[in-house]
């Protein structure tokens, strides 16, 4: 197996609703597992989901929890995720649908260095960055 890095995002709750989110934008296959399924949580803790894995047919993988009942939740911003490449019309596609219901920091347009670029983030707090690369030519 090849050795891959990939993004693991911790949820208060809302991994599902995120994950089947993510799923609607990027495609790809969605594996959910609850703690119930392993054993762990009690009532509604049960339900939430102990690990999650979203694969698609680009090749991303995008890996998330909803913390273990009585660990503490620590949202940060020192991670964002960043999409980028030159098909245009799918990274277009994925902002769209991204940066709806969310917050656009930097709109996605021509940037100094030459790429169409923004950041966003999605209603579920995630920071997303995309840039689209210019063909050199």
């Amino acid at each position: 197996m090849v050795s891959r890095l990939n993004p693991y995002i911790s949820f208060d709750g809302t991994a599902r609703q995120a994950m089947e989110f993510y799923e609607s934008v990027f495609g790809g296959t969605l594996s959910l597992n609850t703690y119930g399924q392993f054993g762990g949580g009690h009532g509604d803790d049960a339900e939430k989901i102990m690990h999650g894995m979203l694969e698609t047919s680009s090749g991303f993988t995008l890996m998330c929890a909803d913390n273990p009942p009585g660990m503490e939740y620590k949202p940060g911003n020192n991670i964002s995720v960043s999409l980028s490449g030159d098909d245009a019309d799918e990274l277009r596609g994925y902002w769209q649908k991204l940066s709806e219901g969310g917050n656009v920091s930097v709109p996605m347009e021509k940037q100094m260095w030459g790429d169409e670029f923004g950041m966003c983030t999605d209603r579920f707090g995630i920071d997303w960055m995309v840039n689209i690369s210019q063909q050199q030519g």
